[in-house]
């Protein structure tokens, strides 16, 4: 496991969701992942909204995911749910897109009541997809993230700390498989 793909299923980069990107990233480059970054918002609305699955750049995107072993999914909640951009990008994918792949959710949200999101929502569609293995992911408060400048962001240490303990898993995942096509 050592390919990996980001879907950033925010509505734009300048929001504190991008805290959580980053810090994800800064994870996948320190650990050696290759990794590429599906920002959903910036795919075509017009490809999206019409399920149009012969888009270029949708079939562009579905090829990153298909060759990722690792998939870690950022996502802020809405109406108590992922994001909307984001349910329609996974509409796009093929029916078992998520097979023999690792997946990471990593939300933020609002308060702590929509701490199920990930199990209750995020979680049945990923298994839909087929994912192999879906890691315990991090819930973080935005209000736990503040942007600082030049696009950067601190996150408080009590998140930083969960958001570190749930990415740290992915090497545990790494090991596994790793263990099991060497083993």
């Amino acid at each position: 496991m050592e390919k990996a793909v980001i879907i950033y299923g925010g509505n734009t980069r300048k929001s504190r969701l991008k805290g959580v990107l980053d810090k994800a990233e800064g994870f996948l480059t320190a650990n050696g992942f290759a990794f590429e970054t599906i920002f959903v918002h910036e795919l075509p609305a017009e490809d999206l909204i019409n399920a149009n699955f012969k888009s270029k750049s949708i079939m562009e995107a579905n090829a990153k995911v298909e060759s990722a072993d690792l998939i870690v999914i950022v996502t802020p909640v809405y109406k108590g749910a992922y994001s909307g951009i984001l349910k329609t990008y996974l509409d796009l994918l093929p029916q078992k897109g998520f097979e023999r792949k690792t997946v990471l959710p990593l939300v933020l949200g609002g308060s702590f009541g929509y701490l199920m999101v990930m199990d209750y929502a995020l979680k049945p569609v990923v298994s839909a997809l087929g994912a192999t293995t879906v890691l315990k992911g991090a819930y973080v408060l935005d209000t736990q993230i503040q942007y600082a400048e030049n696009d950067q962001f601190l996150i408080d240490p009590q998140a930083d700390k969960r958001l570190n303990s749930v990415l740290e898993t992915i090497l545990e995942e790494k090991s596994r498989y790793s263990s099991s096509i060497h083993g």
